[in-house]
């Protein structure tokens, strides 16, 4: 628009210009007056143009500078907000992370007094221990010094936190995909030696010592869990618990209640019991699981021997897994003589019984599978989950990750050195 303008302007000034010339040559004035005339006239024209040029490079620059400040105006409005907004999330980030520290200082508070109670417990049971006199001469003296030195050893595993992890993987079938891991504790003796279950499951548990340990892996799968969930991990833990833990009257309330703060952590802890222990439960026993259930929690039983479960028990108890031995299920359900196992339901196929234990919310885990042939086997009865060396063998948790779930430093310790000392 300012070229065309100005090319107007100019062309208009030539014409004048001109024009003036035209009329001193026609008045008689002569060409030199006519040719004055003309340089007069586009000189006067020229200098016209450049003013008019001058003036709209002005009114430019002043509507770039008008449209400058606006913007500028604009962006420092924009700033402000997000100034604004920054405060905001700064304070709502603050917020939250003082919230969560306060809430992560509640829980270890808890589970610290949870861990005295469970001390204090365990030292009066220790208290009220009595060993029989050995008889001088005879083999009981040999047995019982050989018991009091593996429950020594037992002893002073827990004193010095030599109670390890170990967690083994329980996959889908057929895609193997680890869906949940079986939590085991393992003692250490003084060489470092691991000491497996069976070597002192029957001198720990009359001292009150089994219950102890189940504890202190309670506390660590709790931990676990708390560890996956920040790795937003969706894999549940099944974490052994004792009917002792259940019946315990300074222990398991001061438990549920800390569950109950807790309970976004009900998809992440399945609670486990032996077959044998679930059929022993009281009235105590039951009521306590019943309350885990109300917040979500769900069990599982292990250890089975018997393959005539009553599901609808086991649903009402809120059992929503059963582990079975693969030997056991296929020497009963595949190799054997075609009788169902449920005594309430014996017009069925043995190879219905995991589509029996569905309908009635519970899946049946095949743990022990050793060989392929058995994976095989497992899958032509229905069976969804699996267990055993063959997919994974339990691992020692790492001692970075088993440091952050370490009980407090006065777990155990102080009760069981004043037993030792004695």
């Amino acid at each position: 628009m300012r070229k065309l303008t100005l090319v107007l302007l100019g062309g208009a000034s030539i014409c004048l210009a001109v024009t003036i010339a035209l009329l001193l040559w026609r008045v008689g004035a002569g060409w030199a007056a006519a040719a004055a005339g003309l340089a007069a006239g586009l000189g006067l024209a020229l200098s016209l143009q450049g003013i008019v040029g001058r003036s709209m490079d002005q009114g430019s620059l002043k509507r770039d500078f008008d449209t400058l400040r606006d913007a500028f105006l604009g962006l420092t409005g924009k700033l402000e907000q997000i100034n604004e907004s920054l405060a905001i999330l700064s304070d709502a980030v603050q917020e939250k992370s003082v919230r969560r520290s306060e809430e992560l200082t509640v829980e270890v508070r808890m589970l610290e007094e949870l861990v005295q109670r469970m001390s204090i417990s365990l030292e009066a049971r220790l208290a009220d221990q009595s060993m029989p006199a050995p008889r001088v001469g005879g083999r009981t003296q040999v047995d019982a010094a050989q018991t009091a030195g593996l429950l020594q050893t037992v002893r002073d595993a827990l004193t010095e936190n030599r109670v390890d992890l170990y967690l083994q993987p329980v996959v889908n079938l057929p895609q193997r995909r680890t869906m949940f891991y079986e939590s085991f504790s393992r003692l250490r003796d003084a060489s470092g030696r691991v000491m497996m279950p069976g070597e002192y499951l029957g001198v720990a548990e009359p001292e009150g010592l089994v219950a102890a340990i189940d504890n202190l892996l309670l506390f660590r799968c709790v931990q676990i869990v708390r560890r996956l969930a920040r790795q937003d991990r969706k894999v549940a833990i099944f974490c052994n618990l004792s009917l002792s833990s259940l019946a315990d009257e300074d222990f398991f309330p001061q438990f549920l209640s800390f569950l109950a703060e807790n309970r976004d952590m009900a998809d992440g802890l399945i609670f486990e019991l032996g077959q044998s222990a679930f059929g022993q439960r009281g009235s105590v026993e039951a009521r306590n699981m019943a309350k885990l259930a109300d917040f979500g929690f769900r069990f599982s039983i292990d250890q089975v021997s018997d393959l005539d479960l009553d599901f609808r028990e086991l649903q009402r108890a809120d059992v929503r897994f059963v582990k079975i031995g693969a030997e056991l299920l296929l020497s009963r359900l595949i190799n054997g003589e075609g009788e169902f196992p449920l005594s309430v339901l014996k017009d069925l196929e043995p190879t219905d019984y995991a589509g029996v234990a569905r309908r009635f919310g519970t899946e049946i885990i095949a743990e022990k599978v050793e060989t392929e042939r058995q994976v095989i086997d497992v899958l032509e009865l229905d069976i969804g989950f699996g267990q055993g060396h063959l997919f994974g063998e339990p691992r020692a948790i790492r001692d970075a990750v088993l440091a952050e779930s370490e009980p407090p430093a006065d777990f155990l310790r102080t009760a069981l050195k004043r037993v030792a000392a004695r």
